[in-house]
């Protein structure tokens, strides 16, 4: 199957009230768990990359694990999408690169710590919209901010999103999907005690813009037998607490159709990792290492796409190119 754009996949997740998880990824060993639990499950996948990993890959090299993912797996919907778009020449960069959809960030100025107005973010995002919708590129968009920082980007502070606000904002800018603030908070450290999320946000939005998939950032859970794992072999993650799955699992029947997942793969990497160091620390190739932890990756992924209600969802979505969805937006 081509790789698709995002609205495809999020638009059948919404219509069957189930979420598509979006992988972040940095390197080779990410990207082959992530695509081998995705073909276990028969699930649609979202593989993101942020601008620090595009950085830390040198753009290029990320593109070609993207595609051999593709070509390896020609039976799975694959989209690849820009995480935390900054302006305008970010998004450029990755549809350039053959990214089929775009994150701006707009609630964020270009230095993704400081908040903008709300003029300031329909400004940048519909200029991001009119430019991706040229190529058949999906576009997601932000409005209100969240708690915590992670890769770099976040003011720390939570802003929920305003329902009226929101339905002005997808009218007036045309994204694909909308990111709402609800209470999550970017990172592994989270929340002290268990959070209560802003649900009727997500209900009244949906309510009013039901054809619209809602996306949910900062939604790590954060398992607790992982984070045993990293504290057991010598990390140092106290208190570390994240979103419930159940939590998760009611957003996605009523609007949320794209879960980001990013600390809870870091975690599971870094456990797997530290185990091998502990417990053989005569070995020194990195084989040693990158193979347990790239089967912890997938062990999570694999569950997480059965949580979510991604698994056997596959073979279920249409075939629609960029070129066909240049025509859609036209």
């Amino acid at each position: 199957m081509p790789i698709v754009p995002m609205k495809v996949l999020l638009d059948h997740a919404l219509e069957h009230r189930y979420a598509v998880g979006a992988y972040n990824v940095n390197n080779m060993e990410q990207i082959q768990a992530i695509m081998q639990a995705a073909t276990e499950t028969q699930s649609p996948v979202i593989v993101q990359a942020s601008r620090g990993a595009l950085k830390y890959s040198n753009l290029v090299y990320l593109k070609h694990l993207m595609l051999a993912a593709s070509e390896e797996n020609p039976d799975i919907p694959m989209c690849f999408h820009l995480d935390h778009g900054n302006n305008l020449e970010s998004c450029k960069t990755a549809i350039a690169l053959g990214f089929s959809s775009v994150m701006i960030d707009g609630s964020l100025k270009e230095d993704g710590k400081t908040p903008t107005t709300y003029e300031e973010n329909v400004a940048v995002t519909k200029s991001v919209v009119e430019y991706a919708h040229r190529f058949g590129v999906s576009v997601e968009g932000e409005l209100g901010t969240l708690g915590g920082i992670e890769d770099g980007v976040g003011s720390g502070q939570i802003q929920l999103t305003d329902p009226d606000q929101a339905v002005q904002f997808i009218k007036e800018t045309g994204v694909d999907a909308l990111a709402v603030a609800i209470g999550t908070s970017h990172g592994a450290f989270k929340f002290k005690v268990a959070p209560k999320l802003a649900m009727d946000i997500v209900d009244e939005i949906h309510r009013r813009v039901p054809t619209v998939p809602l996306v949910m950032h900062g939604s790590s859970s954060i398992p607790a037998e992982l984070v045993a794992i990293v504290n057991k072999y010598g990390g140092d993650m106290p208190n570390a607490m994240g979103v419930p799955m159940e939590s998760i699992q009611a957003a996605s029947k009523n609007g949320v159709a794209k879960v980001n997942i990013d600390s809870d793969g870091r975690i599971a990497i870094t456990g797997a990792i530290r185990k091998v160091f502990v417990e053989t620390p005569q070995k020194f190739d990195p084989r040693d290492y990158l193979k347990p932890a790239r089967d912890a990756l997938y062990a999570l992924v694999k569950q997480k796409m059965i949580d979510l209600g991604t698994a056997g969802h596959a073979s279920e979505i249409p075939v629609k190119t960029l070129e066909e969805m240049k025509a859609y937006y036209a």
